[in-house]
């Protein structure tokens, strides 16, 4: 569905919304200048979007309205609110199937494929009914477990080594060993509770499906699970493996922590890890992060698999319904090939562009671990999107805090788990 291929791997290196009465929030404001809205999914990036949305306005005099939605406050549901409200956004977001599925069935689908960035990405998302282009990628993104580089080195630990359960076993044990030596609270930085269902539910469970696969051959687990069926042996190795993270977490952050506590407790050093992907870089730097991190596999198996996951997280889609859909489509060939818009990209948001052509490199540390793992062909592909709407996080989700808070065990956890991708038939 999605076109990626290995040039990927060479080239991975406000304005407030209008509402008015059911009108739709592309229509123009008063006078004659031009509106068009934005909706996205990154929390992360909105001051640097509308930072963006503003220099294009200074440039075009297109005024671009931003909303943006994610955190603790989940992106699905707002957007389908909107929509049920009768408010049509020119961009919103989708993150794969069941975004594809809704936009398709309720007509906000348009043709991209003749834009001029399309030649210049390898994972813009493909319409699997004609073929046609009609989403451009956001950015690339990429996920692992995150480490405080200073931290694992005054604890006496190589990162070379946690390539399976046995070396992240031992490393998290040494460094449980050493939480006053190293003023830590915990080894890891998790959460598991409401509202943050999507790390584990959504990126959780990618660790389960495309672990240790090829990336462009990566449809084994997802596959079974659309079936109703999973791998008992794979999904116990990954129910002790997420038992493990939860044993060396932060207990109240693990069960009631937000997004803003998870991130906090990492950055002030009082955790060596964290359970999050390069999303978070604009983060850090507004909190002022200086140190050092990378990132190590989630390498639940007993085999090596010494890779991450990286990929297109989501699209945006110019949505048919909208007022101004040229002005639309304007404003992401702009985005994806001005110095302006890559600047934004790169500079301003701290994203790794999807784009081969943009050169700059981003200065976060965690996208800088992307291009790394990126470059040396150490990647696992995303399938979490593929599952159905809703499952991962509120299905599968609850499941993870039924673990983390001790309700039950790793068997309880692998039959809750099969029983409900038995469901999905």
């Amino acid at each position: 569905m999605k076109k990626i291929g290995f040039l990927l791997i060479a080239a991975l290196f406000t304005a407030s919304m209008v509402f008015a009465g059911g009108s739709s929030a592309g229509t123009s404001g008063s006078g004659s200048a031009t509106e068009i809205t934005l909706i996205s999914n990154k929390i992360e990036i909105d001051a640097a979007l509308k930072g963006y949305a503003a220099v294009y306005e200074k440039q075009t005099g297109v005024k671009v309205n931003i909303k943006s939605f994610g955190g603790e406050t989940p992106y699905a549901p707002n957007i389908a609110a909107m929509f049920n409200s009768g408010t049509e956004p020119e961009i919103f977001v989708i993150e794969g199937k069941a975004g594809y599925d809704d936009a398709k069935r309720s007509g906000r689908i348009s043709d991209l494929s003749n834009e001029a960035w399309v030649k210049d990405t390898d994972v813009a998302y493909v319409d699997p009914a004609d073929g046609k282009v009609i989403g451009f990628p956001v950015a690339i993104e990429g996920w692992g477990l995150g480490y405080n580089k200073a931290l694992l080195a005054k604890a006496g630990v190589d990162p070379k080594t946690m390539v399976n359960i046995a070396g992240i076993k031992a490393a998290f044990e040494k460094i449980d060993a050493q939480k006053a030596a190293l003023g830590i609270d915990a080894v890891v930085s998790m959460v598991a509770g409401p509202g943050m269902t999507w790390v584990t539910g959504l990126h959780g469970v990618n660790a389960y499906l495309t672990l240790g696969l090829p990336y462009n051959n990566s449809a084994t687990y997802i596959d079974m699970m659309l079936k109703g069926q999973v791998d008992n042996a794979r999904l116990t190795k990954f129910a002790e493996y997420y038992a493990l993270l939860f044993k060396y977490a932060n207990r109240n952050t693990l069960l009631t922590g937000g997004y803003d506590q998870q991130l906090g407790d990492y950055a002030i050093g009082k955790t060596v890890f964290i359970h999050q992907g390069n999303w978070v870089d604009p983060t850090f730097k507004d909190l002022g992060v200086t140190f050092e991190m990378g990132y190590v596999p989630h390498a639940y198996l007993d085999q090596t698999t010494d890779g991450i996951f990286v990929g297109a997280p989501s699209w945006y889609l110019v949505n048919a319904k909208s007022k101004n859909i040229a002005e639309a489509k304007k404003f992401l060939v702009t985005m994806a090939t001005t110095p302006e818009g890559q600047d934004y990209m790169v500079n301003q948001a701290g994203m790794v562009p999807a784009f081969k052509s943009v050169k700059l490199q981003p200065a976060g540390q965690f996208s800088k671990a992307v291009q790394e793992w990126s470059g040396q062909g150490k990647i696992y592909a995303w399938q979490q999107n593929e599952m159905p709407d809703g499952f991962g996080m509120n299905t599968l989700g609850p499941i993870f805090l039924q673990l983390a808070s001790g309700d039950i065990g790793t068997q309880q956890f692998v039959t809750l788990f099969t029983n409900a991708v038995a469901g999905i038939k």
